[in-house]
């Protein structure tokens, strides 16, 4: 499957391998702020950020189809349990051109954006 190396990239918390993974002009669409990120240099630095902040992180399934590919995953920010999806778009050379995520339950995310905040400086949203 294409999305096997963003999937190992992520277990292995190897963010520099998500360099090989990820078009230059990748999209992530944040679970926690209106606005998507644009560009590999910035997305890679958030998720380091996110690596650090997610505990007990670990994909439950895997689906793709065509050019898209689906990871469910649980993890936890603290004391909140939430469960997501890392929703992979790929390019015509089989990158990754657009990530989005998407988390559950509100106290989940409320808790995610609220530690990615205060890792980053500013405040969520």
């Amino acid at each position: 499957m294409r999305s096997d190396a963003f999937r190992a990239a992520v277990e292995r918390e190897d963010i520099a391998a998500l360099e090989d993974v990820f078009a230059e002009d990748v999209v992530f669409r944040s679970p926690a702020v209106f606005r998507p990120y644009e560009g590999r240099p910035g997305i890679l630095m958030l998720l380091s950020a996110v690596a650090q902040v997610l505990e007990d992180f670990h994909y439950t399934d895997q689906v793709e189809a065509g050019d898209t590919a689906v990871l469910a995953f649980s993890a936890r920010v603290g004391d909140r349990a939430l469960d997501g999806v890392d929703l992979l778009r790929f390019d015509g050379g089989g990158k990754v051109r657009e990530l989005a995520v998407y988390v559950r339950p509100l106290s989940g995310l409320n808790a995610l954006a609220e530690a990615m905040g205060r890792m980053l400086g500013r405040s969520p949203g």
